[in-house]
């Protein structure tokens, strides 16, 4: 069971992530899922690659050129990438769960008429 302070991935990436697992394919498409600022969104991705939950490929030049744009990169979520994503979901999930416990412990008792 993880520590309730520790997450097995920061927000953003998780967020990243989520986005890609969701049918975003390159990086502009996680900056559009996440809105997230493409200086966070591409070393989040390049973080991801290192640590093995995502791989990447670029796309044929020809396609790009075709299209007048720069060659795409293209993102898939790993095994272990799925992984540390359910991971990190059920740990902020559960970190929520007892936020709202700790929530209603400080509400005051409603008064009776």
């Amino acid at each position: 069971m993880l520590h309730m302070s520790r997450l097995p991935l920061r927000p953003t990436l998780v967020a990243v992530l989520q986005a890609l697992v969701a049918g975003a394919r390159h990086g502009f498409d996680v900056i559009t899922a996440t809105g997230l600022p493409s200086g966070t969104v591409y070393p989040a991705l390049a973080r991801l690659e290192h640590e093995g939950f995502v791989e990447s490929r670029w796309e044929d030049h020809k396609v790009a050129q075709k299209e007048k744009r720069p060659p795409r990169r293209y993102y898939e979520v790993t095994t272990a990438g799925e992984k540390i994503l359910a991971t990190a979901a059920a740990a902020l999930k559960e970190r929520e769960r007892a936020a709202r416990a700790r929530l209603r412990a400080f509400r005051p008792a409603r008064a009776k008429a």
